[in-house]
């Protein structure tokens, strides 16, 4: 049964990993070249493991030979000298007994030496994938995070990073346990009798078909089902995050539903490449115990009753013996050679999407060399922005910002004002360069802010928004985060300048106590007063208050309005507040509607114009019910 919705074929990295051009080489180039040490060694040791492995049959078929069928006959090894080799039988049976001894010891070394090189190569590669991958979602602009999911995102750093792991240490061993045991056995069959090991080849051809066959039905498969646990984990993330609505709205049952379908696609999706692998795997050791059972029994007849059908020359029962132990390694490396397409198969999906992620452009240009940003007065001029989310302001009929110009003097305060929706935030966000205008520009004291340093941009501006955001850890932590180097006593003159010391100071652990996860053990009004506090810890010259006190009671919001005041009466400042007695003493009020500025001036000045402003302030004051036209 299909458990497919019709929104849950579009898979939102389709277009990154269409631009990956071979991912696995990529791979290596970029980030095994440095890690050549470790791999190396894990590959020789490797190497050495599987060959020290293949000693003991080629032994035991000398010792057969020697000791065990018919009159006695002359014990030799390859490779090894006869002076080693001591003259009586009984000498001969325990040199052959340590041979095999120091096989097996040497090659449990080889494994131990094996497993480090690998292993370091993997976790080392992993880790600097998942960093850089990280890395170079952190330069994205805005607009990315908007079109994707987080359970997306950490899709990819958790479950795909780890994928390649998976491959750069099990994948390469397997690898190298192939091609050692391959070309050793191979030789090793070839050196006892070449007519008999051409029987043992037989079934390679057969092999490397039904192989090609394996890789393009699952390539397709792995790729997509990459992308449905990725739609999944956005799909547990929601969820989990909005446990509270969902409570509240008595929707338990629609999301139940919803994470069933999710699940039921994954299920789907993984089920059909499983199904298609487990068939793939019987079949290809069916096809190498072929190979096997025609080597036993041409072998067992040429031991018992001379060369069968158009072979020739002897077979001793001790090369018998060792051949038999030899083609029994030769079929575990051609049935683990499915495995091997697997796991390869799976890092490719995987690789396409951290590489697709990594190589994401971004909309924001950023010139390394560009000037930092020089703030004396602090002066801001916004010159015809437009700005859509849609990237071109130019072909869209209604621009979430249009045309805004303005000029705010150093050290003033900038109100803006508006209906909701009316693009107020976009327009304070765009002098963060969040998003990058479409059309005009924005200058700070005359440097227009596109050409200047990014991060020295935002050094010099702090950002308090409607949602403020805590992470987990302590009250003193979120202080401090942007000022990591800030005092004790810094910490503190912020937290009661943003009228946050008292509270701090009555929970249970003061500026020690955990917040929880996104602050979730503070109300509203104290995380917003903690984040209040962390941007006057920064004290930046340019202040954006994105409703800043939207999440406050009116007593708490008259306690950090005083604040505010006393901070802003030096600094530039651009607020937005959707209580108008908050911001009736700013030097400007902009009135925004529809991304335009459609009045402007001071309290009393738009007052007087009786427009939308009035009107606003009417409703708030409660001398109108609603607002005309709206």
């Amino acid at each position: 049964m299909s458990h497919h919705t019709p929104d849950d074929d579009d898979d939102t990295f389709e277009d990154q990993r269409a631009r990956v051009d071979q991912p696995m080489r990529r791979l290596f180039d970029e980030y095994g070249r440095e890690n050549w040490l470790p791999l190396t060694v894990g590959l020789l040791a490797s190497v050495g493991a599987h060959v020290l492995a293949l000693v003991p049959p080629f032994v035991l078929g000398a010792a057969v030979d020697a000791f065990f069928t018919g009159p006695p006959q002359p014990f030799s090894l390859p490779l090894v000298p006869d002076w080693l080799v001591p003259a009586s039988p009984v000498g001969q049976f325990w040199f052959s007994a340590a041979v095999i001894a120091v096989t097996f010891a040497g090659s449990a070394i080889f494994t131990w030496v094996k497993g480090w090189g690998l292993n370091e190569f993997a976790q080392s590669i992993q880790h600097q994938v998942r960093v850089d991958t990280y890395g170079a979602m952190q330069r994205l602009d805005l607009g990315f995070f908007a079109d994707k999911q987080t359970g997306e995102l950490m899709s990819i750093l958790n479950n795909d990073v780890n994928r390649l792991e998976q491959f750069l240490n099990g994948g390469l061993f397997v690898a190298s346990m192939i091609a050692t045991t391959v070309v050793g056995v191979v030789g090793f069959l070839f050196y006892l009798n070449p007519q008999l090991a051409v029987v043992t080849m037989v079934t390679v051809p057969v092999v490397g078909v039904f192989t090609h066959k394996f890789v393009q039905r699952i390539q397709p498969m792995y790729a997509e089902v990459r992308s449905t646990v990725g739609r999944l984990n956005s799909r547990l993330e929601n969820n989990l995050g909005g446990i509270e609505v969902i409570k509240a709205s008595n929707a338990e049952g629609y999301e139940f539903d919803r994470v069933e379908d999710s699940s039921g696609e994954y299920y789907d999706t993984n089920w059909k490449a499983i199904k298609t692998r487990i068939t793939f795997f019987p079949g290809l050791r069916l096809t190498a115990g072929i190979g096997f059972v025609l080597t036993y029994a041409l072998g067992g007849l040429w031991v018992f009753s001379g060369p069968p059908l158009f072979f020739s020359g002897d077979l001793s029962a001790g090369e018998f013996v060792a051949f038999v132990f030899l083609s029994q390694r030769f079929i575990w490396p051609l049935a683990q050679f499915g495995e091997l397409v697997n796991m390869y198969q799976q890092a490719v999906a995987s690789s396409e999407r951290i590489f697709g992620l990594m190589d994401e452009p971004g909309n924001l240009a950023q010139d390394e060399d560009a000037p930092d940003l020089v703030v004396d007065e602090g002066r801001v001029e916004y010159d015809g922005v437009r700005f859509t989310y849609e990237g071109d302001a130019a072909e869209v009929e209604d621009p979430v910002v249009d045309d805004v110009s303005f000029d705010l003097p150093g050290g003033d305060t900038l109100a803006l004002v508006g209906p909701t929706g009316a693009g107020k935030s976009t327009l304070l966000k765009l002098l963060l360069r969040f998003y990058d205008v479409d059309d005009g520009s924005i200058r700070v004291d005359g440097q227009d802010i596109a050409e200047v340093n990014l991060g020295s941009l935002r050094r010099h501006v702090g950002y308090v928004s409607q949602e403020t955001f805590l992470f987990a850890g302590t009250v003193a932590e979120n202080l401090r985060y942007g000022s990591f180097d800030a005092t004790e006593d810094e910490v503190v003159r912020a937290a009661k300048a943003a009228q946050a010391h008292e509270f701090i100071t009555d929970l249970d652990d003061g500026y020690d106590t955990e917040v929880g996860e996104r602050g979730v053990k503070l109300s509203g009004g104290q995380r917003q007063r903690v984040g209040i506090a962390r941007i006057l810890l920064q004290d930046p010259e340019l202040l954006i208050l994105d409703e800043a006190t939207s999440d406050v009671d009116t007593e708490t919001e008259m306690r950090i309005q005083e604040s505010l005041d006393r901070l802003t009466e030096n600094r530039t400042t651009l607020a937005i507040a959707h209580r108008l007695s908050t911001v009736k003493d700013a030097d400007t009020i902009l009135v925004v509607e529809d991304g335009r500025v459609v009045e402007r001036g001071s309290h009393d000045e738009l007052l007087a114009e009786d427009g939308l402003y009035a009107d606003l302030w009417g409703v708030q004051a409660g001398e109108l019910e609603t607002i005309p036209g709206l």
